[in-house]
């Protein structure tokens, strides 16, 4: 098992990385291609656009053939994607390969996190996907420092350099066990779709991709126009993700122990202060500071979103990789919206438009969960 835990770790650990790339090269491309906020912030949003592209069909992959041979599926399209990637000379090549990668992310994670909540007890689920999940982050950090190393020195081999990583993972995941098959019962997929708690895991993977879809392009830019280099922006990202590393897993305990919506409060609570304050912020120094708090506010969701989407699969017996590709889903309608709308609703108002709106949807959620908490007492 534990092999199993340290391979899906370093399977999403390389696609968060590859989504986190584009960060600080995205002023390279703004500049090279003349992109508006809006063109940036669809091609960031190019990945999350694969990601929906994929999320259902990857789901029924890890669910009918099996979490490994979707892993390995998945990893094969991330190495061609890296490639694509490293050779593209225009925005929309660029674009398409970012596509890819999402695609290729949606299969790798609904196979891999699938494959370790099956064979998880769900008394350890949370801690389980916690880790995970902070290694994705992790991933997701080192993202930024390696697309400075490509600015640096080249694209094209760095980009080669992730796609044959992908291929040694193949080679691993060939070499890991077959995992049996998971029950799906009919009419598993109408339950959990009804089941407010399976929702619930849903909108907490929704919600902070659609915010730090718009923090990704925004802060981004504003720190490029204060400015911070290259370097330094992929830092600031650095720093922000290495303290969400180190708090997922605890999020993660603690969902095990005191339910999983208990983090999930005060991480709203948070979140609406951090939106307002993102909203009025001009220093970059203070934008800096902002990003990793958001990081501890929205990050938060993750681990209790995805721990009730696998506690409440196993009881509508709906396998894990399909619950997971449904998770893939949310998280990517929220990361397209993000990036897209947010660049564009920026384009045509203020950047503080859109942090706003991120502070009135965690309002919202928190006055949702805390009318909830009674009525569920009651029963």
């Amino acid at each position: 098992m534990r092999r199993l835990i340290v391979l899906a770790c370093a399977i999403v650990f390389v696609d968060a990385a590859l989504f986190g790339a584009l960060i600080p090269l995205l002023p390279g491309y703004v500049d090279d291609f003349d992109l508006t906020k809006l063109e940036a912030g669809l091609l960031f949003g190019a990945f999350a656009a694969g990601a929906l592209a994929g999320g259902i069909p990857a789901g029924i992959a890890a669910a009918r053939l099996g979490p490994k041979r979707a892993v390995i599926g998945g990893l094969c399209l991330l190495a061609v994607a890296s490639v694509a990637f490293g050779i593209s000379g225009d925005a929309v090549t660029l674009g398409l390969a970012r596509f890819l990668q999402g695609v290729s992310s949606a299969i790798t994670w609904a196979g891999a996190l699938g494959w370790i909540a099956a064979e998880t007890e769900r008394g350890r689920r949370g801690q389980v996907l916690g880790t995970a999940f902070g290694v994705a982050v992790f991933g997701f950090i080192t993202g930024p420092l390696l697309g400075a190393l490509a600015a640096e020195l080249s694209v094209r081999v760095v980009f080669f350099v992730v796609a044959v990583l992908a291929l040694v993972l193949v080679a691993l995941t060939a070499a890991q066990p077959t995992s049996a098959r998971e029950p799906w019962e009919h009419g598993a997929v109408g339950r959990v779709l009804r089941d407010p708690r399976f929702v619930a895991g849903l909108w907490l993977n929704t919600l902070p991709a659609f915010f730090f879809g718009i923090l990704d392009v925004l802060a981004t830019l504003r720190l490029d126009a204060g400015g911070y280099g290259v370097i330094a922006i992929g830092v600031v990202f650095v720093v922000a993700g290495l303290v969400e590393v180190g708090f997922n897993p605890i999020v993660g305990r603690i969902s095990d122990r005191r339910g999983r919506l208990v983090p999930v409060r005060l991480g709203l609570g948070a979140a609406v202060v951090v939106g307002i304050v993102l909203a009025i912020a001009r220093e970059p120094l203070l934008v800096s500071g902002l990003i990793v708090l958001a990081g501890l506010a929205y990050g938060g969701f993750y681990t209790p979103g995805m721990s009730l989407v696998a506690d409440r699969a196993e009881i509508a017996r709906l396998p894990q990789g399909f619950g997971f590709g449904l998770t893939n889903t949310a998280w990517a309608i929220g990361a397209t919206l993000g990036s897209s709308l947010g660049g564009g609703v920026a384009q045509l108002t203020d950047d503080a438009v859109p942090y706003l709106l991120c502070s009135a949807l965690c309002a919202s959620t928190l006055l949702v969960l805390r009318r909830a908490a009674p009525r569920r007492r009651a029963a």
